[in-house]
C-alpha cells in the first residue's frame, strides 16, 4: 500500500476499469482519467477513486489534465497509460485526422505526461516508482483495418525504451501488450468461438490477466524496458 495515488489514464471502462478497483481493494488510492460521462464514473467515485475529466486529443487538453492533476496530488506512486482509441483506417478525406488523433492519443499524451508528471513521482517516498504503458499484441504484426492504431501503439511500445534508459534507476518503465482480453456487449457465441480459436490458450481470459501483470510490474524491483506480452500464445499459432 502506497500512500501516493496511482494514475490509470482511461480508467473507467474495461481494463482500466478493473485495475483501478483492484488496486483499491489492495489498498491503494487510485486516480483516473475518463473521456466523458457515463454512470460508472459516480460509482468509481463513491468506492473514494478520484475521476478526473481529459481530452488526450489535443495537446491543449493533454496539457490541462497535467495541471489538473498537478492541482490533486503532490506525489504519485505509478502512471498507468491505458487511455486509448480502437479506430478503424479511412481512406476518405478524415484519414489524416484519424491519425493525429491516435497519434496524440497513444504517443503524445504518454510522452508528455511522462516527462511533465516525472517531478510526481520522483516525490514518492516509496523505493519503488513506476510507469506501464498499454500497447497491443497487434504491434507485433501490424493491421489491415487498424493500420493507425498499429503504428501509434508500436510507437508507445518504443517509448518504453527510451523512458526505461532516461530514467533509470528511479522510476521504471515496462509495457504490457495484451491481445483479446474480454468480449463486448453483444459479441455472440461464434464471435467468441473465433476468438478463443485465435490463442493457443483457448481461452478469452478477462481482466483479472492483466491486473496480474501489471501487479508483478509495480511488485518487482528489477524489470525496466520490457514489454510483457499477455496474448495466450498467439505467436505460436
Amino acid at each position: 500500500m502506497s500512500a501516493s495515488p496511482i494514475l490509470i489514464t482511461g480508467g473507467a471502462q474495461r481494463l482500466g476499469r478493473h485495475c483501478a478497483e483492484r488496486l483499491v481493494d489492495d489498498g491503494h488510492p487510485v486516480i483516473i482519467s475518463y473521456r466523458r460521462e457515463r454512470p460508472e464514473i459516480d460509482a468509481l467515485r463513491a468506492r473514494g477513486i478520484v475521476a478526473l475529466p481529459a481530452d488526450f486529443s489535443t495537446e491543449a487538453g493533454i496539457l490541462d489534465f497535467l495541471e489538473r492533476l498537478k492541482a490533486e496530488t503532490a506525489s504519485l506512486r505509478a502512471i498507468v497509460h491505458n487511455a486509448s482509441d480502437w479506430a478503424p483506417d479511412s481512406s476518405g478525406s478524415e484519414a489524416g485526422a484519424t491519425f493525429e488523433r491516435l497519434f496524440r492519443i497513444h504517443m503524445l499524451a504518454p510522452y508528455l505526461i511522462n516527462l511533465h508528471a516525472r517531478e510526481l513521482l520522483e516525490a514518492c517516498s516509496e523505493p519503488q516508482r513506476d510507469i506501464v504503458h498499454m500497447t497491443d499484441y497487434v504491434v507485433q504484426k501490424g493491421s489491415k483495418k487498424h493500420a493507425a492504431y498499429a503504428a501509434s501503439k508500436a510507437g508507445l511500445d518504443n517509448l518504453t525504451l527510451s523512458f526505461a534508459a532516461l530514467y533509470a534507476p528511479a522510476i521504471q518503465v515496462n509495457a504490457i501488450a495484451p491481445a483479446l482480453i474480454m468480449l463486448n456487449e453483444g459479441d455472440d457465441e461464434a464471435y467468441a468461438e473465433k476468438a478463443r480459436a485465435k490463442s493457443a490458450m483457448e481461452i478469452v481470459p478477462g481482466p483479472g490477466v492483466i491486473y496480474q501483470t501489471l501487479r508483478y510490474l509495480l511488485d518487482n524491483r528489477y524489470v525496466t524496458g520490457a514489454t510483457l506480452p499477455v496474448d495466450g500464445g498467439r505467436h505460436l499459432l
